[in-house]
């Protein structure tokens, strides 16, 4: 999909009924930050210039909103601001487990070289067969098609469809994965730090209820 195409479609999304930034551009109200050791947001997070949201990936945990989504359609946008490393984009934390550096909660990895995986983390799970060796670490489920992430300072962007359950992943507009019966199905959205500075914009929710 070209830049253009990619800016096209993220337009018409964002102009859904009830779609709405989870960043506001000016601070991190409605976020809160969970590491180890404890840190403040400001140390892991700052806000610069277009919206764009850049992160150290230090120290390990992740950055969460404070409100719950159930049926959703998210889109983010994320890059390597330096050299590739480990991340990925949290769904449905669950409220209990938020005082572990990891909780119960689906990653979908955007890690260097598996973006598209899905990682039941900790309690999570869903019906499909993961493909990982038995006793794994970590354990997942892995993208189905052809590696589809942009090379190493290009924007990729990533839409993941949650309903009922059923979690959809399509990175760069290449359908990449698809759970049911997903456990949790609702909770917290969030972005994990995992050693790796990376940059992110035009995170947009879009309610299906």
């Amino acid at each position: 999909m070209n830049k253009l195409l990619s800016a096209v479609i993220f337009s018409l999304s964002a102009q859904t009924a009830g779609a709405a930034d989870l960043f506001n551009g000016r601070d991190f109200s409605g976020w809160e930050l969970q590491t180890t050791p404890a840190a403040v947001i400001e140390d892991a997070f700052r806000m610069l210039p277009d919206g764009v949201i850049a992160s150290t990936g230090k120290p390990s945990g992740f950055l969460a909103t404070r409100q719950t989504y159930s049926n959703y359609r998210l889109h983010v946008e994320w890059r390597w601001s330096g050299k590739p490393g480990n991340g990925g984009v949290l769904l449905h934390i669950s409220p209990g487990t938020f005082d572990r550096v990891w909780p119960v909660s689906l990653q979908v990895q955007t890690k260097n070289g598996n973006a598209g995986d899905l990682l039941p983390m900790a309690a999570a799970s869903f019906d499909e067969a993961l493909t990982s060796k038995p006793g794994a670490e970590p354990r997942i489920k892995a993208h189905t098609a052809a590696d589809s992430e942009k090379p190493v300072g290009e924007w990729n962007a990533c839409d993941i469809l949650s309903r009922d359950g059923v979690v959809e992943v399509t990175l760069n507009g290449v359908p990449q994965n698809r759970v049911s019966h997903a456990i949790p199905a609702s909770g917290r959205i969030g972005f994990q730090l995992e050693g790796t500075p990376y940059e992110l914009h035009n995170v947009v929710l879009t309610p299906l209820d």
